[in-house]
């Protein structure tokens, strides 16, 4: 199989940044991981609390939770990121597109099966459905959260724990 050429995995981040326009991307050192789809960066003094686009993991207390934390923590932590806002959220958090290198972490969750694509905010197109290409193949490869025969969407458990 042939490798593709670098630029072509910079192509969908180059599409969503295109998308969400005005939102002027920055990068940022990660501090702390809060979970597998949240945590802290420090950019000079400031300290900002980012939030996946797209994407849901498991919660903490929730069967791969904690995978999907670790997993996020040995792809980020003590690491510079770029950081790439979609919006903020309701808890003041900065949803985005995270990239290391030439991954975007986002797209890495999904990939190894630690993360659901978030149907109701993963909007930005195409990327979303590269994103839910990447979630069918971990299905049927039965990667991560997908090793159980049924597992319960993060905003599903959260609404029955409300």
């Amino acid at each position: 199989m042939r490798e593709q050429p670098k630029w072509m995995s910079m192509l969908p981040l180059v599409m969503v940044m295109g998308i969400c326009g005005t939102a002027q991307a920055w990068d940022g050192v990660v501090t702390q991981i809060q979970d597998g789809d949240s945590f802290r960066v420090r950019q000079g003094r400031a300290i900002t609390t980012i939030r996946l686009y797209g994407i849901d993991c498991p919660e903490y207390q929730q069967p791969g939770g904690q995978q999907a934390k670790k997993l996020t923590s040995s792809l980020v932590k003590g690491r510079r990121i770029d950081i790439q806002p979609m919006d903020t959220d309701r808890y003041g958090r900065i949803v985005a597109v995270v990239r290391l290198g030439g991954q975007v972490v986002n797209a890495e969750l999904v990939r190894a099966g630690w993360a659901w694509v978030y149907p109701r905010y993963c909007t930005a197109q195409p990327v979303c459905r590269q994103w839910e290409a990447l979630e069918r193949s971990a299905r049927r490869e039965r990667r991560g959260i997908w090793r159980d025969p049924a597992p319960e969407a993060p905003w599903r458990w959260k609404a029955k724990r409300d």
